[in-house]
């Protein structure tokens, strides 16, 4: 028995690992989502985006075989994330001044509509990690008799909580980086640059699935395309931070002169 504990216990804890590591990007995506908002709002999208995505989680686990059927999921989400990236760097180079920046942002979406796409893009990547979760708690040995939506009770019960942790990692995250965008406004295209390229991650994954058949099914998977990945992701950001505290120097430094 204590064998077993100590299995799913290293199991639960693989899984935290990964569901932090894809929370990383993932976290970007929802700071870029709720950042038009108010701050105080931004906390409440945040928090009732992590609700909802709470009974996605908990749902996809009982739909999983489905879902994994729903490649157009993952691809609807690839397309959303690209054309907000795309608009982003559009309307910088259409809209130069403040007042046009301003009359933009009024345009931006309410809080409810706000929640609902937290929701809906923390669906498309749900459906890899739940997959990834899947994987690994199937070959953990079956705790008890009990099964919840064909699977056995305590592998069910790790995958749910490797998920929820996950979500709550996010959330946090999320957090951390509206408060870095708020700090250094001029990351803000770096964060859409990582936003479109979280896109190629969900169009990559959509071309390999087995229905669509474009790449080969384990690419998205292979060392080769995580190291990829990851290497533009952290020169995105590496960028992006550098650029930031260039620009604010020079703010502090002007502000100084007319002083």
């Amino acid at each position: 028995m204590e064998t077993i504990l100590l299995e799913y216990g290293w199991v639960l804890l693989v899984l935290i690992v990964l569901e932090g590591l894809l929370a990383a990007d993932n976290a970007v995506v929802m700071a870029v989502m709720v950042k038009h908002l108010p701050p105080v709002q931004q906390k409440k999208a945040l928090f009732y985006g992590l609700i909802g995505a709470f009974v996605l989680r908990f749902a996809a686990l009982f739909l999983i075989t489905f879902l994994v059927n729903w490649w157009w999921v993952q691809g609807i989400g690839a397309a959303y994330l690209l054309f907000i990236c795309c608009k982003h760097i559009y309307d910088i180079r259409k809209h130069k001044n403040g007042e046009d920046k301003q009359q933009k942002e009024k345009k931006a979406s309410g809080f409810w509509a706000t929640v609902v796409k937290v929701e809906l893009a923390d669906l498309a990547f749900a459906i890899d990690s739940m997959l990834a979760a899947v994987a690994l708690a199937v070959t953990l040995p079956e705790l008890g008799s009990f099964h919840i939506g064909g699977i056995n009770g305590g592998q069910f019960a790790v995958m749910f909580l490797g998920g929820i942790i996950g979500l709550i990692i996010m959330r946090f995250a999320a957090q951390w980086f509206v408060r870095i965008l708020q700090q250094y406004p001029s990351l803000e295209t770096a964060a859409f640059l990582i936003v479109g390229w979280v896109g190629v991650k969900l169009t990559v994954m959509t071309l390999a699935h087995p229905k669509v058949g474009i790449l080969d099914e384990h690419f998205p998977h292979s060392v080769l395309w995580k190291s990829i990945f990851w290497s533009v992701l952290v020169l995105i950001a590496l960028g992006g931070y550098i650029t930031g505290v260039r620009n604010k120097k020079k703010l502090a430094v002007n502000q100084t002169k007319h002083i």
